[in-house]
C-alpha cells in the first residue's frame, strides 16, 4: 500500500481530470422569506427575479432550481446577459431572516430549546418568530452560531 499526501491526492485527482466539483463549486446565495401561505425568495444575482409558492421549504426549493433553470435558459436563448457562475457547478444556499427562520423550525424546537442553546429568552424568540420584532446582527449571529453548534455535535454523535 503506497501512503500518499493529501496534496499528491489532489494533484494527481486533477491530472485525471477526477477533482472533486463541489470544492470548485460557487455558492448563490437565496434569501428566504415567509409570506401568510408559505415561502418566497429572491436572488441578488438575478435582477427581478422573485419566487413565492403556497407550500412548505421543499416546494420552494424545487420551484427556485426550476426557475433558475428556466431564467438562465431564456437568458441565453435571447442572448440576454446573466451571471456566469450559472454556466458552471453552482450551490443554492438558503438565507432564512430570523422570522423566517423560527418559523421554519418551530415544529422542532421548543423556544424553552431555543433558549437553551441560544441564551435569549423566549418571549423574545417569540417576537422574533411572529415578526413583531427583529433582532440586532448580534442577536442573529447568536442564533445562528447556536444552530450550527447543534448541527455540529449532532454529526459527531453515533449511536
Amino acid at each position: 500500500m503506497k501512503v500518499m499526501k493529501v496534496s499528491e491526492i489532489i494533484k494527481a485527482l486533477k491530472e485525471d481530470g477526477c477533482f472533486l466539483a463541489h470544492i470548485n463549486m460557487e455558492k448563490v446565495i437565496i434569501r428566504v422569506g415567509k409570506t401568510a401561505d408559505g415561502y418566497c425568495a429572491d436572488c441578488a444575482l438575478l435582477s427581478g427575479w422573485v419566487v413565492s409558492v403556497n407550500g412548505n421549504f421543499g416546494e420552494l426549493q424545487t420551484e427556485v432550481k426550476e426557475s433558475i433553470d428556466f431564467y438562465i435558459e431564456c437568458a441565453k436563448e435571447d442572448g440576454d446577459d446573466y451571471p456566469v457562475v450559472f454556466d458552471g457547478e453552482y450551490k443554492l444556499s438558503y438565507q432564512f431572516d430570523a422570522e423566517t427562520l423560527l418559523y421554519y423550525y418551530q415544529k422542532i424546537f421548543t423556544k424553552a430549546a431555543l433558549e437553551h442553546i441560544t441564551g435569549i429568552n423566549q418571549r423574545q424568540l417569540s417576537h422574533y418568530a411572529c415578526g413583531r420584532s427583529k433582532p440586532r446582527k448580534e442577536q442573529a449571529e447568536k442564533i445562528v452560531k447556536a444552530l450550527h453548534a447543534l448541527g455540529n455535535e449532532l454529526i459527531s454523535v453515533s449511536v
